[in-house]
């Protein structure tokens, strides 16, 4: 396992490859259509799906782009609201491996 001093600077090095967010196509354009699916999408799909209401605060990419523009700006198959810890927790565990699959009851399955 990693010191934390070495995964802190690993986690540098591979922001600074990723580029920023800008970079990466976040710029006024999505600024905007962000806001737009917001007010289109105003919940967390992933809390309805655990039966709450919750206002989404994030517009995710479902399928993650890694520079594909047609799949960033795939609003109708690729986008969903979700509210910021299903995003930052949730999300990133699945897309790290973690996670397999959603449930039929919307709740993680762990590999």
């Amino acid at each position: 396992m990693p010191k934390p001093l070495e995964h802190e600077a690993g986690n540098r090095d591979s922001d600074r490859r990723r580029g920023s967010a800008r970079e990466r196509g976040y710029n006024t354009r999505w600024d905007k259509a962000r806001k737009i699916y917001l007010q289109h999408n105003p919940l967390c799909v992933m809390c309805q799906k655990e039966g709450r209401v919750t206002p989404a605060t994030v517009v995710d990419h479902i399928k993650p782009h890694k520079g594909d523009t047609a799949l960033f700006w795939d609003i109708e198959d690729n986008w969903q609201s979700l509210c910021a810890p299903h995003h930052n927790r949730d999300k990133q565990r699945e897309e790290r491996g973690r996670i397999q699959a959603l449930g039929e009851d919307g709740w993680p399955i762990y590999s």
